[in-house]
């Protein structure tokens, strides 16, 4: 008979620095859309973006699953497609009259950016 000891937690693996680096651009994506919407751009009264976000950040950060770096990946591509489609990255966010939204998309940008390319990163290699 076999018995596990539930007092001692199974150590949690460090996470690489790609997966760090996917987390750290999601949560500045976060700030990125936080600043844009203090400084007065039209977004939901609750922004799907930043919680989105936010759950992609915990499920990678704490996930112990084979699937979860592939949140990390899934999230920034799908905000930076949509964005793109949904054309929120038009000419009135980028003009440089409104300092606080440009900042606040391009701090969103980079963001999502840096999430991406860590998220990719990070995904499992198969041999």
């Amino acid at each position: 008979m076999t018995t596990r000891s539930h007092n001692k937690a199974t150590p949690r693996p460090t996470l690489s620095t790609a997966s760090q680096l996917n987390i750290g651009g999601m949560l500045v994506a976060v700030a990125g859309i936080l600043i844009q919407i203090a400084t007065g751009v039209d977004y939901p009264t609750i922004p799907p973006g930043p919680i989105i976000l936010l759950v992609a950040v915990a499920i990678v950060a704490l996930g112990r699953w084979r699937w979860s770096p592939i949140v990390g990946a899934i999230v920034p591509a799908f905000l930076l497609v949509g964005a793109t489609i949904a054309g929120v990255a038009n000419d009135e966010l980028w003009i440089l009259g409104e300092p606080g939204q440009f900042f606040g998309l391009l701090v969103q940008t980079v963001g999502v950016i840096a999430a991406l390319i860590g998220g990719i990163r990070a995904l499992p290699r198969t041999a």
